[in-house]
């Protein structure tokens, strides 16, 4: 799997073009740190199951990140800004 990290946050952006159920198994998963066991009890569907709706998810997003590149022109953005209360006004728009 790819940098949790990096996978949170794209999620942050892009969580609205998720469908509901790809959006629970992922909170659920890397939020609420349930193992592939729970978040299968809890929606009735197999592990197999929720491992491939999580593979999909992050290629989603990735793949999100990679046409529309919301997180990549924070951080340009972000990186052009000396003054740091601009920097915090700034961070506010990517909300």
């Amino acid at each position: 799997m790819k940098d949790v990290v990096y996978l949170t946050i794209l999620f942050d952006y892009y969580e609205k073009l998720l469908e509901d159920k790809d959006r629970e198994c992922f909170k659920n998963y890397y939020f609420d740190n349930l193992s592939l066991g729970e978040i299968s009890d809890n929606l009735g569907i197999s592990r197999n199951a929720i491992h491939k709706r999580l593979k999909k998810v992050e290629e989603e997003i990735l793949s999100y990140e990679k046409a529309i590149g919301l997180y990549d022109k924070e951080q340009k953005v972000l990186s052009i800004i000396d003054d740091e209360k601009l920097k915090e006004k700034v961070k506010k728009i990517f909300d």
